[in-house]
């Protein structure tokens, strides 16, 4: 493994995620880095190892093939192999330096001092050149629009899904300048765009609040906060890129919401080996919620354990105007890879005792978490299993969302503002 070249992925990671100078990332920041990484590659980097490649942590270990090949598949690589082969300007570097210590070892005692020093400057040179060149394999950094002279808007057409987004847009840029458009955090929604039109549209298949972003060559200029809502209750079968949409009659009734076994099976889904998801969303249809007056409850069910589905997951996520709270429960023995999203970063049960979220889910729980002052209380049963920090950001509640592993239920779902309830179902 060069390090060279691992330098130059974690500085084209680094253009690609935009945060800036990575020496001022916060642990927040590389919890947020794991979760990206695992939601795009299916591979868990903890935030510790990240901080070691980054180097806030000492550490004189190589890093895995395993963890080479993720952080290449993550910045748009088919392996790290591919991105060697791609880094071709590596290998006249490599060159460049062995000739240069052959050149050093035949000049005479007295000018060795003076050469040594010319070359070094010249090896640092063409470092910074060919980082340049690899970064320039996803297009040069423009400054942002310090003047506000960039336009970037977005409009939703309708409040069902599928939604298209038109994307409004006017970027004065040079001739050689390329313009794109990313619908989220994700690059891989992100698109190039005929920088002498206007306007673009894309599709959006699920509910939430995204922050879409217009960029020019490899630097975002503008972010547009940008929520998808629902009409009522959103039920759905997991499937990339288009999920299998519920009619509401087909998930929901009085007293519950659930998808049965049955129904999957009408849809032409198999249940195994690898168990489908289930999807529940109601977002954009209740006075939005300060986080920091969060109370929240409701019951979940899920009784599908076989096969690949023995842990029972089931994710509860709290979509607010910046970053959303996810809770996590499981079975008792899959607590280990369970990890709760407290509005700000993550806290992953590898190394945090997260056995309080493990239960029986076969039977109805009662799920809920609130803020009190400073923290963020969970509770299963009535029980308080867990508290963690509660950002100090000014987040808000806008709506909320449900995946299991394989069938779910839910019901008595509770939202509070301090002492008045803001929604209820079920």
């Amino acid at each position: 493994m060069s390090a060279a070249d691992l330098k130059c992925l974690l500085a084209i990671i680094e253009g690609q995620l935009d945060w800036g100078d990575p020496s001022g990332w916060q642990g927040k920041d590389f919890e947020i880095l794991n979760e990206l990484i695992l939601e795009k590659t299916k591979v868990s980097l903890s935030a510790s190892t990240l901080r070691r490649l980054w180097g806030r942590v000492e550490y004189n270990h190589l890093p895995s093939g395993t963890t080479l090949d993720t952080l290449a598949r993550f910045a748009g690589f088919e392996s790290w192999r591919a991105f060697t082969k791609r880094n071709k300007d590596t290998l006249v570097l490599t060159a460049s330096k062995e000739v240069i210590s052959e050149e050093v070892s035949k000049q005479p005692t007295q000018v060795l001092a003076k050469k040594k020093s010319w070359l070094f400057k010249t090896v640092l040179i063409m470092a910074g050149a060919i980082v340049v060149s690899l970064l320039g394999i996803y297009g040069k950094r423009t400054p942002a629009d310090p003047k506000g002279t960039i336009l970037f808007h977005t409009r939703p057409v309708t409040r069902s899904l599928p939604n298209s987004v038109i994307f409004t847009y006017d970027v004065k840029t040079n001739p050689d300048d390329s313009v794109f458009i990313q619908q989220s955090w994700d690059p891989d929604t992100r698109v190039i765009v005929n920088k002498d039109k206007h306007q673009f549209t894309s599709v959006y298949y699920r509910p939430g609040f995204y922050h879409a972003k217009l960029g020019v060559n490899n630097k975002v200029v503008k972010e547009q906060l940008l929520m998808i809502p629902t009409t009522g209750w959103l039920g759905m079968i997991t499937q990339y890129p288009v999920p299998v949409y519920l009619e509401q009659n087909e998930f929901m009734n009085k007293e519950e919401m659930k998808v049965p076994s049955s129904l999957i099976f009408k849809k032409n889904i198999p249940l195994g080996p690898q168990p489908p998801g289930i999807e529940y969303y109601n977002v954009g249809n209740f006075e939005p919620v300060p986080l920091k007056e969060l109370s929240f409850s409701n019951e979940v069910r899920n009784d599908f354990h076989e096969g690949a589905a023995a842990c029972q997951f089931i994710e509860i996520i709290l979509f607010t105007d910046y970053t959303p709270v996810i809770v996590q429960v499981s079975a008792k023995g899959c607590v280990s890879n369970l990890r709760l999203l407290n509005g700000g970063y993550f806290i992953s049960g590898k190394d945090n005792d997260l056995s309080g979220f493990g239960t029986d889910l076969s039977q109805w729980t009662k799920v809920g978490c609130k803020s009190i002052g400073n923290k963020i209380q969970y509770y299963i049963n009535d029980k308080l299993v867990f508290e963690s920090a509660r950002p100090m950001y000014n987040e808000n509640i806008i709506g909320i969302g449900y995946r299991f592993q394989g069938t779910g239920g839910v019901k008595n779902v509770k939202l509070d503002k301090g002492n008045k309830t803001v929604f209820e179902a079920f």
